[in-house]
């Protein structure tokens, strides 16, 4: 078996289109009033803080211009929608990659928007906008369990991980079709190993973005790269933090995970108001 025809049987289960040569991002969500607390979310909703805000316009405008420094592993042109879970903290950062896109109408249409409830958070339960120092207290054998063994314990009144892999696959499934549709399949008789010429996908690939959640992501990589759910633990993802999957003739390689590095801005007033703070502590001014 050759070419194309060897390239459509290593997406024989359904959730892969054949041969199909695209992108996906995914983006976390920006800071919430919960995590700001020190709260587990789940399905709650709640909003984004000022710094959370911040994080997603920042997130926002690196997608908008994905050639600008630093560069992202995307096509240069506008994704074909972006996907994002229902919630109000998703949908808030969603809505400020659109508007950072809205800003440059001369790069591209802006994409279509639209929420699935398959990429909403794992269901916590009764944890769901407890502190974490309550659920360590009051459910410490039951936390320790999801720590060490996340397919055999969860939070009570919550999503087992197979029920949460039972809702991606379908939404992931469906995002990956709108991806293959109208494009040509492509095939793995070019290089594949990074720093040779040839390695990445033509500009013309179609991408989308898939705005969601920690435990979410987790989820859907593991289902993406049939990994057993086991390894929940293996994959994390910062607040705004983006990871790039192509699909490389149906194939998918993690080509960048948790880049941060549109935070900066954030990172370094954080700095600034530290040293300033601590100058004022040595010198006894209020």
């Amino acid at each position: 078996m050759t070419g194309l025809a060897a390239d459509a049987a290593v997406s024989d289960d359904g959730l892969v289109p054949a041969g199909l040569d695209a992108t996906l991002v995914l983006l976390r969500h920006g800071e919430t009033e919960y995590i700001a607390e020190g709260r587990f979310q789940g399905r709650h909703e709640t909003p984004l803080t000022e710094l959370g805000r911040r994080q997603a316009a920042l997130a926002g405008a690196r997608l908008a211009h994905p050639r600008r420094s630093p560069a992202l592993p995307v096509p240069g042109s506008r994704p074909l929608e972006i996907v994002h879970s229902p919630l109000r903290r998703t949908t808030e950062t969603a809505d400020a990659v659109a508007s950072a896109m809205v800003a440059d109408p001369d790069d591209g249409d802006v994409p279509p928007v639209r929420p699935d409830m398959g990429m909403v958070e794992i269901g916590q339960g009764e944890w769901e906008g407890l502190h974490h120092d309550d659920i360590a207290q009051r459910y410490a054998e039951v936390l320790g369990g999801w720590r060490r063994r996340p397919t055999e314990v969860w939070a009570p009144g919550g999503e087992s991980l197979a029920a949460v892999q039972e809702r991606v696959r379908p939404a992931l499934m469906s995002l990956l079709r709108n991806l293959a549709e109208g494009h040509e399949p492509g095939t793995h008789d070019r290089s594949q190993v990074a720093g040779y010429r040839g390695t990445a996908l033509a500009g013309d690939r179609p991408w989308t973005i898939a705005v969601g959640h920690d435990g979410l992501f987790k989820v859907l990589l593991l289902t993406l790269f049939d990994l057993p759910l086991a390894r929940f633990w293996a994959f994390s993802t910062s607040l705004c933090g983006i990871s790039v999957i192509e699909l490389r003739a149906g194939r998918p390689v993690l080509v960048a995970h948790n880049l941060t590095e549109h935070l900066a801005p954030l990172r370094e007033d954080e700095a600034r108001a530290e040293a300033e703070a601590a100058a004022r502590s040595r010198s006894g001014a209020l």
